[in-house]
C-alpha cells in the first residue's frame, strides 16, 4: 500500500493526480504531527491566562466579534458555527472534488497555525482513505471568510451530524460513523473556525481544473492536428522560425507539437492549391499556445494556495502571535480561476470554428461530410450542438471575481466571489471537453474522405483507436451516443506524448 505523508513539504498538482489516480493513502508525517500537537497546546496555555479577547476564539463571528464568550462556553461556540454555516443549496459538489477538498483542508492544517486537534485532522484523513464523502453543496460560499458553507458542510461529518456518500449510498454521517466506531469529534475552542476558514472549496476547484485543463490542452493539439491534415491544411505557419520572432512559450510548444504529430503525413506532402489556411488552422498556435501559457500561470497560483494556510486567525506558537488577519479571501484564486475559465473556454472556441469549416463543403470534402447525400444530413447538427455549447461557455466566462456584495453587516465588505468563479470553470471545462469531443467525431469522418492517402503515423494510431469505439457514418443515425462515446474516449484514453 502507497502512503503519501502529509508534511510542510511542498505538494505539486502532479503529486495531487497521483494520490486520486492511484488511490494512494494519506497520513500525518511526524514532522506535522508535532506542528498541529505544538501549536494546540500553544493555544491551550493562551487560553487559561487570556489578556485580550482573540477573535472567534473567545468571541463572536463577523460582526459579533466584539461580543465575548464565556470559557465555559467556547466547545459550543465552535459546534454552534458550524450547524448555523451549513446553509449551502443547489446542485452537489462532484465526489472528486469533495475528495480534493478534504485533501487540501488536511495540508492546510498540518502547517501548525490552526490550533486544531490531532484528533480533528486525524479523522479528515480517514474520511479520505476509507472514501466517506461528505455531502456538500455548490451555493452559499462568497469566496472571502473562507468557502464557510461548503466547508461547513464538509466539517459537519466529523461531529456526527450532516449526510456522507459511502459505498454508493447517501446516508446519515452517525450512522457511518457508528458503524466503523468512531466517536464524533468533541471540538474544542478555535477548531471549527479552522475548519470553516479556508479555500479549500475553491481550491478544490482549481486543482480539478488545472488538471483537466492540461488534458485538454493536449487533446486540442491532437485533434486539431487530425482537423489540419482532414482540411488539406498547410503546415508552414508551425515553422520554428514564425514563432522564435514572437516568443510566446506556449505559441512555439504547439508549433512544435503540430510539427511532431503530422511528422510523416501523407496529406500534409501533398501539393497545395490554396496560399493560407483559415484563421482557426492558420493560428492554432497563437490560440492554443495562449491557453497553454495561461494554464501555466494558474498552475503556478493554484499550487501556491494549496501549499498555504489560510484559515484565521492565524497562530504562531514562536512568535506569541495570534493575528486576525485575512488569509481567507480568495481574490489571488478567483482572478486565476476567471482567466482559467477564459483560456479554456477558447479551446473550445476556437475548435467549433473548426468543426463549421469541416463541414462547409470545401477543399474537396462534402457537404456536411455526408458519405450518401440527400436522404442523409450528415454531421449538420453535431456542429449546432458544438455552437450551442461553445455560447453557453462565452456567457460562463464573465469573470465572477469582478463583483462583491457586503455581508455580515458589513464587517465583510469585499468578497471574492471566487466560490461562483470556480463552479462557472467546472461547467466550461466540461463544455470544452464537449466541443473536443465534437470535434474528432468529425475530423475522423472527413479523414476517411482523404482515402487512399493517409495521415501521420501518431494521427493514424489515434484514427484507428478512436475507430474501435465510434465507427465511420454512411447513412444518418441517432447521433447522441456516439458524441457520449467520443467524450467518454477523451476521458479514458491517455494522451500521447
Amino acid at each position: 500500500m502507497e502512503i503519501h505523508h502529509i508534511s510542510a513539504e511542498h505538494l505539486s498538482i502532479g503529486r495531487v493526480r497521483e494520490i486520486l489516480d492511484r488511490h494512494i493513502t494519506l497520513a500525518l508525517s511526524d514532522d506535522a504531527k508535532r506542528r498541529i500537537v505544538r501549536c494546540r497546546e500553544y493555544l491551550d496555555r493562551k487560553m487559561e491566562h487570556p489578556e485580550r479577547p482573540i477573535y472567534g476564539i473567545t468571541t463572536g463571528f463577523g460582526s459579533l466579534c466584539n461580543i465575548s464568550v464565556g470559557h465555559d462556553d467556547l466547545a459550543q461556540l465552535q459546534k454552534n458555527l458550524m450547524m448555523s454555516h451549513a446553509c449551502g443549496t443547489g446542485e452537489r459538489v462532484p465526489s472528486e472534488i469533495v475528495r480534493l477538498m478534504l485533501l487540501l483542508k488536511v495540508q492546510s492544517l498540518s502547517y501548525g497555525h490552526s490550533g486544531v486537534q490531532l484528533a480533528t485532522v486525524e479523522r479528515l484523513i480517514d474520511f479520505f482513505n476509507a472514501d466517506i464523502l461528505p455531502v456538500v453543496y455548490q451555493q452559499g460560499s462568497l469566496g472571502a471568510s473562507g468557502d464557510l458553507a461548503p466547508l461547513a458542510h464538509m466539517s459537519l461529518p466529523l461531529i456526527g451530524l450532516g449526510e456522507v456518500e459511502y459505498e454508493g449510498r447517501v446516508r446519515p454521517a452517525a450512522e457511518v460513523l457508528a458503524e466503523k466506531g468512531w466517536a464524533p469529534i468533541e471540538l474544542q475552542s478555535k477548531e471549527g473556525l479552522a475548519l470553516l476558514n479556508g479555500t479549500q472549496f475553491m481550491s478544490a476547484y482549481g486543482v480539478w481544473a488545472v488538471m483537466q485543463a492540461q488534458r485538454l490542452s493536449a487533446w486540442a493539439d491532437r485533434i486539431g492536428a487530425m482537423s489540419l491534415d482532414a482540411f488539406d491544411g498547410r503546415i508552414e505557419p508551425f515553422c520554428d522560425e514564425v514563432h522564435l520572432v514572437r516568443g510566446h512559450k506556449g505559441q512555439l510548444t504547439t508549433a512544435r507539437a503540430f510539427r511532431r504529430l503530422l511528422e510523416g503525413s501523407e496529406l500534409l506532402a501533398r501539393p497545395k492549391q490554396h496560399v493560407q489556411d483559415p484563421y482557426s488552422f492558420r493560428c492554432i498556435p497563437q490560440v492554443h499556445g495562449a491557453s497553454k501559457d495561461t494554464i501555466d500561470y494558474v498552475e503556478s497560483v493554484i499550487t501556491t494556495e494549496i501549499n498555504s494556510t489560510t484559515d484565521n486567525p492565524t497562530i504562531f506558537p514562536d512568535e506569541d502571535m495570534v493575528v486576525s488577519a485575512g488569509n481567507f479571501h480568495g481574490q489571488p484564486i478567483a482572478l486565476a480561476m476567471d482567466f482559467l475559465a477564459i483560456a479554456v473556454a477558447e479551446l473550445g472556441n476556437i475548435s467549433e470554428r473548426r468543426i463549421y469549416k469541416l463541414i462547409s463543403g470545401q477543399r474537396g470534402l462534402p457537404n456536411f461530410l455526408v458519405a450518401k447525400p440527400g436522404l442523409n444530413s450528415g454531421f449538420m447538427i453535431p456542429q449546432y450542438t458544438a455552437a450551442s455549447i461553445v455560447s453557453q461557455s462565452k456567457g460562463l466566462c464573465m469573470p465572477a471575481s469582478v463583483d462583491s456584495i457586503p455581508s455580515s453587516q458589513g464587517q465583510e465588505d469585499h468578497v471574492s466571489m471566487g466560490s461562483n468563479a470556480a463552479t462557472k470553470l467546472y461547467r466550461v471545462v466540461n463544455n470544452t471537453e464537449r466541443v473536443l469531443a465534437i470535434e474528432l467525431f468529425n475530423a475522423a469522418q472527413a479523414l476517411e474522405f482523404r482515402r487512399p492517402a493517409r495521415s501521420s503515423e501518431r494521427i493514424e494510431r489515434l484514427f484507428a483507436d478512436y475507430r474501435r469505439v465510434v465507427p465511420f457514418v454512411d447513412i444518418d443515425r441517432v447521433m447522441y451516443p456516439l458524441i457520449d462515446a467520443s467524450v467518454r474516449f477523451l476521458r479514458t484514453e491517455q494522451v500521447e506524448e
